[in-house]
């Protein structure tokens, strides 16, 4: 969980990367939020301002932009996003919604609660408490497709998906069908999604797309540029720039 003010009131216009995590952004200022869809998602009418939104896992990047920004923003897993937002990460359809839309009038009572708090360190625990509310009495994912992420996750995304299936003891097709329902992504996507993730940060941190490439799984540098096109809709020396 982290706070955002703007305190230079310029205006904010943000490229964000896709990234193994449901954001959600609690807006605490006057102006809402407009976020454009990046590459690879479903078509949009136009930009929606949201005082509050969710960010589910995308498959392309993602503009936004506001002003007089303050905020509160928290990256979850989609383990815990499952419990906590009521919704399954696989019903957002990698799409960003406002945070009304599922939390309703809890969320307008939050947000007011939050914005009227002086110190960053009350917001988080009013927000904290909250969340500690929902999750003892939100429904938990399947233990099978949650340890299946969590395996995702810990390997850096570099695992084969027979593996996964036996290691829950269900076919391929079992876990292609339980773990896209409740995730969102098929475990090939979320893996290469993992992947990508830590290569964009050692790509940012720069590292040598040769050297990221072989450090993170990919079967050459080619191969991590056509995944960073793919997710990123640039470059590996464009997104090292970012």
């Amino acid at each position: 969980m982290a706070g955002f003010r703007d305190r230079a009131g310029r205006s904010l216009d943000l490229r964000v990367l896709p990234q193994p995590a449901v954001v959600v952004v609690i807006g605490l200022g006057d102006d809402p939020f407009t976020v454009e869809a990046g590459i690879g998602e479903r078509p949009s009418t136009g930009p929606k301002p949201n005082p509050s939104l969710v960010a589910s896992l995308s498959p392309g990047p993602a503009r936004v932009r506001g002003r007089n920004v303050e905020c509160v923003e928290m990256c979850l897993s989609p383990v815990a996003a499952y419990t906590l937002l009521g919704v399954s990460p696989h019903e957002l359809r990698g799409s960003v919604v406002g945070l009304e839309d599922l939390w309703g009038r809890q969320e307008r009572q939050l947000r007011e609660r939050v914005a009227a708090a002086t110190a960053w360190q009350e917001r988080f625990l009013l927000v904290g408490e909250f969340l500690a509310r929902r999750a003892a009495r939100g429904a938990s994912m399947t233990p099978e497709v949650a340890g299946v992420w969590d395996t995702i996750m810990a390997r850096g995304g570099r695992v084969r998906v027979d593996d996964l299936a036996a290691s829950c003891g269900w076919s391929r097709k079992r876990l292609w069908s339980r773990f896209s329902a409740q995730i969102g992504l098929t475990p090939k996507r979320a893996a290469m999604l993992v992947r990508f993730d830590r290569a964009a940060r050692a790509l940012r941190a720069g590292g040598n797309a040769a050297d990221v490439a072989l450090a993170h799984g990919f079967a050459d540098q080619s191969h991590l540029h056509r995944d960073v096109l793919a997710f990123a809709g640039c470059t590996p020396a464009a997104l090292a720039g970012l």
